[in-house]
């Protein structure tokens, strides 16, 4: 159900890498591995590295899960508006505005995990109801078109690239 077989008009080619992550064809098992791999990722980072830099200005852990989240928002509100609408076209959105403001080193891991669970739960429920024809509309996101289908794979291959990142550059 929801398959990835998604043509390149579907993505900006910038998208292309968090989709070749995505081992899993099927959306909706891709956002429910989601859920539990990055909590179980997240739950089991030794607790000195939550507010760990490697490098002056590079954002923590716990900055990281934030973004994930936030992102996801965002590219669910892409998909719902997509999905809903015809000839859509949405503003970009600058992470690193997000992560300045979103004050994710003042909050706990566990409010910071259940935020991510919370949104994640959002998104499936939110695609479990698009039907074939909505995934495969498209729209224009920060001048790039982008089908419903592509911002949920997105999702999934963005959290998994930043795992990646905290495994090669924080442990």
């Amino acid at each position: 159900m929801y398959s990835k077989n998604i043509t390149e008009v579907e993505f900006n080619p910038y998208y292309k890498h968090y989709l070749e992550l995505v081992e899993n064809d099927s959306l909706m098992e891709a956002l429910h591995s989601g859920l539990e791999s990055t909590s179980t990722y997240f739950r089991n980072l030794p607790e000195e590295k939550w507010c760990f830099q490697y490098a002056a200005d590079k954002w923590t852990p716990k900055d990281i899960l934030q973004h994930i989240a936030d992102t996801e928002r965002v590219f669910s509100y892409r998909a719902l508006y997509f999905a809903r609408s015809t000839d859509a076209v949405l503003k970009g959105f600058d992470e690193n505005v997000f992560a300045q403001t979103a004050r994710a080193n003042q909050r706990t891991v566990d409010d910071l995990l259940e935020n991510y669970r919370n949104v994640r739960l959002s998104t499936l429920s939110l695609f479990k109801n698009f039907d074939e024809l909505q995934l495969i509309q498209t729209g224009n996101a920060n001048g790039s078109n982008m089908s419903v289908r592509a911002a949920g794979f997105i999702i999934c291959g963005h959290e998994i690239h930043h795992r990646n990142i905290i495994t090669q550059r924080y442990l």
